[in-house]
């Protein structure tokens, strides 16, 4: 990873096909189905039921085992379907934005760079992308043990494909580097008072290292390298009562909320600029012995990764291949089933993940 990120998604995530113009077996690849036409991420598994909004259907009629899931991709004939602009999000969806946000009031980063000497002032526009689940657990709130789930251990069996380590909220980059200092929380530092403080490294899978290693070739002499993995800080705690009661808005479920558990990507040092994974938990309503809990995952993409098109029109490989299509999940060269297998599948892996360690207690 880079401290900022100076190459795109693009680069990324669609460079791997520049390997497939020099290595046989990626160019058998990039003869499969363009962009438009890609063959799509693996279906989801049964127990995972697709629904316009979670929040329409009676919880009672959940059946046991199964998640209804939501990202909001409801024009598929968009190269962004399901990635909405964060101002927008914040207009159209207040709640939404208010709970997964990092922090309240957040907006758009403002900061310098310097280029051949020059600094300049940039705002960084970004996209968000919003996936919603639910599901019920056949025990009472109450008999539910949130401390269980905030810590590292539990996080490290989310996703064996990220590794996880503990780190001193000093060290946060946010609070120790002055060049991040547009990420820091202005009500706390990050990690205050938290369950767990945490860095998290995802080593891309598949064709896409490959690629990194060709467009870090290509940019010779440049001291701006693409990063073969993607590492990244967050915080993991349970909500206070009183922050945890105002999320009923966002749930739309009719009892009082009795917990949530949040984890906060606060820094990335590539493609994304936030993430945030939201669990709420209540009593089902007419049914106190049962559980409803509503997960959210947040991830904000910084819109330039996806604005690299024009460039690659004079590479027959990479015309037909957009960063928006390889972040969605819809490229054959979706690898895995964590980051690189695209964010929809990553959103659906990690509540899936949730809902069973739920079970399991």
């Amino acid at each position: 990873m880079r401290t900022h990120l100076t190459a795109s998604l693009a680069y990324v995530l669609a460079l791997p096909l520049l390997a497939g113009a020099a290595a046989p077996a990626l160019a058998q690849a990039a003869r499969e189905p363009a962009a438009g036409m890609a063959a799509q991420a693996p279906a989801a598994p049964e127990r995972i039921r697709e629904v316009p909004s979670v929040t329409a259907l009676d919880p009672a009629q959940i059946k046991p085992g199964t998640i209804l899931f939501t990202d909001h991709r409801d024009n598929p004939s968009a190269p962004e379907n399901g990635l909405t602009p964060y101002l927008d999000w914040v207009r159209n969806r207040p709640a939404e934005a208010a709970a997964l946000a990092p922090f309240p009031g957040y907006k758009e980063p403002d900061y310098t760079v310097t280029v051949n000497g020059v600094t300049k002032p940039r705002h960084e526009t970004l996209k968000v992308y919003v996936a919603e689940g639910r599901f019920v657990v056949a025990r009472p709130p109450e008999a539910i043990d949130l401390a269980a789930f905030a810590n590292l251990a539990f996080v490290q069996r989310m996703d064996p494909a990220i590794r996880h380590k503990a780190v001193d909220p000093a060290d946060v980059t946010p609070t120790k580097d002055p060049a991040a200092a547009f990420a820091k929380r202005p009500d706390r530092p990050w990690c205050a008072d938290a369950a767990a403080c945490i860095e998290s490294r995802y080593d891309l899978e598949g064709k896409l290292p490959l690629g990194v290693k060709l467009a870090n070739k290509l940019e010779e002499g440049s001291s701006k390298k693409i990063a073969e993995f993607v590492s990244f800080q967050s915080e993991l705690r349970v909500l206070p009562a009183a922050e945890a009661a105002a999320l009923s808005k966002l749930t739309r479920v009719d009892t009082a909320v009795t917990g949530g558990l949040e984890q906060t990507i606060f820094w990335v040092n590539q493609i994304l600029r936030f993430g945030k994974f939201l669990a709420v938990f209540q009593p089902m309503p007419g049914d106190p012995t049962k559980t409803v809990v509503t997960t959210y995952m947040a991830l904000a993409i910084k819109a330039d990764v996806l604005d690299r098109k024009a460039e690659y029109a004079r590479v027959p490989v990479l015309k037909n291949l957009l960063p928006a299509q390889v972040l969605m999940g819809n490229s054959s060269f979706n690898t895995g089933n964590s980051i690189s297998a695209g964010l929809p599948t990553y959103a659906r892996n990690r509540i899936a993940a949730f809902a069973d360690a739920l079970a399991k207690r």
